[in-house]
């Protein structure tokens, strides 16, 4: 739930952080014993669609380990599906951008607020907030405070930026649950409980992805050249960098006879933006295919895979193809984020941060142009040695994350659980 209210201490005030049993409303409160009383109880707050999915597999691995568990609290489709009585959905949390989340803001204290009161009123052996850190941390500080168990499942990233969080996060979760193998070691600097449980993506992808398959999927031709576009799952992003590299694909396509070029649009809005920069655009036909998601599909058909920083440059190197990746932020942001030192890395795409190396090309803020990009790109399709150098790089990344993140989450998380008398 990127960008979801950042509430901080005044949250605190409203979600109550006094004990049980003194707290107005709640005097006659007290933990239920789990066992003989009544099952275990797991309560859960994810709050997009990929939380919705680390979510629902926890659940089924929960359940495997306590067949009678019961698990209510916020979730989607997934989780319904997986047996959560979600007591409001997941979408109820989705709110994007600084103008959005402050409209939205009484609504979202008072959905806490709530959803506090009856978990409470539940009294779950466990509650597991599932990213969406701006709402989850501050109902599992509240929560922990009474003596609730709490987990975090998955850190924000403390790696690249404001590592002094890990302790904020440690005063608000028992243990958190990490995707990514650098991230429990900062947290112990600061004496928080964290555990590596891999990532669902890399258990999810092949370890030796059908390029030819995708390609059929898509109705690409199995010999053309091909460069996926990714600038961006946000109208934001799209806004910034998507005319940049639009302009980037076609200095390629000028450059390289047959190319085809795949842009798959994130959501329906993103679609509209990038169909409004294509009009605008020269560009031969025939050449750019805009698609209705089929994120993944593109990336694995691609030769090239040109992206904005982010997520998906995990996704490109689980697909196993060589990326070159760009981004920009507001000018004025990068120059208090750089001055404040807020930013701790000199890698920024997932792929070099976990190799240690940069293995892809990162073109950000002043050397994020088309003509760059363009050249980044270029020296990839001209270098077949490169590309194959890369293949056992990612193999071994791969093999790294993939650790059955569910079964390892549910672990983690069945280790808080109080046994049954």
């Amino acid at each position: 739930m990127s960008g979801t209210a950042s509430h901080g201490s005044g949250a605190d005030a409203a979600d109550g952080a006094s004990p049980v049993g003194t707290h107005p409303g709640f005097a006659t409160v007290d933990p239920p014993m789990p066992g003989a009383n009544r099952p275990l109880r797991v309560g859960l707050c994810a709050g997009e669609a990929s939380g919705d999915l680390l979510g629902a597999g926890l659940v089924q691995q929960l359940r495997a380990r306590f067949p009678g568990a019961e698990f209510a609290g916020i979730g989607g489709a997934a989780m319904r599906a997986s047996g959560v009585d979600t007591w409001h959905d997941a979408s109820e949390l989705a709110v994007m951008g600084l103008s959005e989340v402050l409209r939205h803001l009484p609504r979202l204290l008072s959905l806490r607020r709530g959803l506090r009161r009856r978990l409470l009123e539940w009294w779950p052996d466990v509650f597991v907030g599932i990213d969406a850190p701006d709402f989850n941390l501050g109902l599992e500080r509240a929560l922990k405070r009474r003596g609730v168990p709490t987990v975090h499942y998955v850190s924000p990233s403390v790696w690249a930026w404001r590592e002094g969080r890990a302790a904020k996060i440690g005063r608000s979760a028992d243990r958190v649950l990490c995707l990514f193998p650098m991230e429990p070691a900062i947290y112990a600097r600061h004496g928080v409980d964290a555990r590596f449980v891999g990532h669902p993506m890399a258990d999810a992808m092949p370890l030796n992805p059908d390029r030819r398959r995708a390609r059929a999927e898509l109705g690409l031709d199995d010999g053309a050249p091909v460069l996926a576009v990714l600038p961006g799952s946000r109208l934001g992003e799209i806004e910034r960098l998507g005319a940049i590299f639009l302009e980037a694909a076609g200095r390629v396509a000028d450059r390289l006879p047959g190319l085809r070029v795949v842009v798959p649009a994130a959501t329906p809005g993103c679609g509209e933006a990038l169909r409004t920069l294509l009009a605008g655009m020269p560009a031969p036909p025939g050449v750019v295919h805009l698609l209705e998601g089929q994120a993944r599909e593109a990336m694995t058909a691609a030769d090239v895979v040109l992206l904005a920083s982010g997520t998906a440059t995990l996704e490109a190197m689980l697909a196993k193809r060589p990326m070159v990746v760009g981004y920009r932020i507001a000018p004025s942001t990068y120059r208090i984020v750089r001055a404040l030192g807020l930013l701790k890395v000199d890698r920024y795409a997932l792929p070099n941060v976990l190799a240690g190396t940069t293995i892809a090309p990162e073109l950000m803020q002043d050397d994020c142009t088309p003509g760059r990009l363009a050249d980044a790109v270029l020296a990839w399709f001209a270098d077949p040695a490169a590309v194959a150098a890369l293949e056992p790089v990612y193999r071994d990344l791969h093999l790294a994350l993939r650790r059955d993140a569910s079964a390892s989450a549910a672990d983690a998380v069945a280790g808080l659980m109080a046994p049954a008398p």
